[in-house]
């Protein structure tokens, strides 16, 4: 491998847009076109592949992951159609089906019987965007004539459930969510739901403030609220053993039952996931700097699928100058914070639209995803173990 490029990748995850278009409108998704109707092109995905396969990046297996959009506002025969050209590629390559493993994240309100045969028939696994109880999730997650739509959603996820289609759930934290865990964990217990991850609600992109950002004279308040909700919701997985797995609580878990701590992540090492959006830009690092225009670097493609390889974007100037503003931002990191080890530095995008650059430490993702969740493990796990004071 190139020096310049050594220690890059390997790719573990290609994040492909079908379409920038949604058919809903949450008021803090972080797209700026969620009307933009255009569909990415089967010459663009062969090309989007064909330059993973053929970069030093690639070492056997990814990930492709249907996202930034919503994937089901296609027709089911994009994806049978997909689905062939996917494998026409890695058989010129000579390289088995199993190679690359399709997933998609989605709000779940067009599923029905014909998507989860398509899911079923192209082994497509399934994320599903859903904020507990009605009265969280239609406060925010809307249609764009600001119709509710969690009976939609629930239709979709009765739909995965009748027909066996596994799937997780993410989740997204707000300011009005943190007074509700027994809400929140009473309702995925209900309805069989095991496997849900927590976002909070982000400053990023097209949402400019998120409910969790406040000054300084409010911040103990709204981090003791969120201190208790991760408490509770600890508590209720520790009361149904199996029945609630919360991403969040499973990572930090296992770093700490191990000697594994984090010295980077997927999204501040270049090349380990690579995005391509509708018209076939391309970028590296987070998934989210991809569909944004800023005034300082313009947008966050370093190039295009059908004119440039992956090794060529790496010499950008572009890149160059986001990769060494975000190798700063992680040494500052591995510096200051006795977190790191359970971070690995953080997320560029988060570091950039709280701080305007990506050299920051700290940030809002940071305390309350990373930090205050750690702690609340730590001690439920000492408490478990009888170690606790």
């Amino acid at each position: 491998m190139d020096p310049a490029v050594a220690g890059f990748g390997p790719v573990r995850l290609l994040v492909l847009q079908p379409t920038p278009f949604c058919n809903l409108d949450c008021d803090y998704c972080y797209l700026p076109d969620r009307g933009d109707r255009t569909r990415l092109s089967f010459e663009l995905l062969e090309a989007a592949l064909e330059r993973v396969l053929e970069s030093p990046f690639f070492d056997g297996g990814f990930t492709l992951l249907w996202h930034a959009g919503e994937p089901l506002t296609v027709p089911i025969r994009f994806y049978d159609e997909a689905t062939a050209r996917i494998r026409g590629v890695l058989a010129r390559h000579g390289l088995p089906p199993t190679t690359v493993v399709q997933s998609l994240q989605t709000n779940a309100t067009v599923i029905t019987e014909a998507w989860c045969e398509c899911f079923a028939r192209n082994d497509i696994h399934v994320g599903v965007s859903l904020d507990g109880p009605a009265f969280l999730h239609d406060a925010h997650r809307v249609t764009r004539t600001g119709l509710p739509t969690h009976a939609a959603a629930m239709r979709g996820v009765g739909w995965l459930q009748r027909c066996g289609i596994p799937f997780e759930v993410i989740s997204v934290l707000t300011a009005d969510g943190l007074d509700h865990a027994d809400a929140i964990a009473a309702f995925f217990l209900e309805h069989g739901i095991a496997d849900v991850g927590f976002n909070m609600e982000e400053t990023e992109g097209a949402n400019a403030h998120s409910s969790l950002e406040t000054g300084a004279a409010e911040r103990p308040a709204l981090e003791g609220r969120y201190r208790r909700f991760m408490e509770r919701i600890w508590q209720r997985c520790r009361e149904y053993p199996g029945a609630l797995r919360i991403r969040e609580f499973e990572g930090i878990t296992s770093l700490a039952c191990s000697d594994g701590r984090l010295d980077h992540t997927d999204m501040n090492t270049p090349f380990v996931i690579v995005n391509v959006d509708a018209r076939g830009h391309v970028s590296t690092f987070d998934p989210e700097l991809l569909s944004v225009h800023t005034e300082r670097f313009g947008t966050f493609a370093f190039g295009h699928v059908q004119h440039d390889r992956l090794v060529d974007l790496a010499a950008s100037d572009k890149f160059q100058q986001v990769h060494r503003e975000i190798r700063a931002g992680v040494e500052r990191c591995r510096a200051s914070c006795d977190y790191f080890g359970l971070c690995g530095g953080g997320a560029g995008s988060n570091k950039y639209w709280e701080h305007g650059r990506f050299d920051a430490t700290t940030t809002e993702h940071c305390r309350f995803r990373i930090q205050l969740v750690a702690d609340v493990v730590l001690a439920g796990m000492e408490r478990e173990l009888g170690l606790a004071g």
